[in-house]
């Protein structure tokens, strides 16, 4: 995988945080379980990513 696919996992993986941090600020527990999963979502493509690089 290239470098802007690595770069765009790490901005979604951060995204999630930001949306779970403001989920606990906010009380929202929705927001919260959605950031947590967006963060997994990336978690995996990157590991997906690791994978793939590994075999090249």
């Amino acid at each position: 995988m290239g470098i802007d696919d690595k770069a765009k996992h790490t901005a979604e993986e951060a995204a999630g945080k930001i949306k779970e941090a403001s989920g606990k600020v906010s009380d929202n527990e929705e927001l919260e379980a959605e950031g947590k999963a967006d963060q997994s979502k990336a978690n995996l493509k990157k590991a997906g990513d690791d994978v793939k690089d590994a075999f090249k």
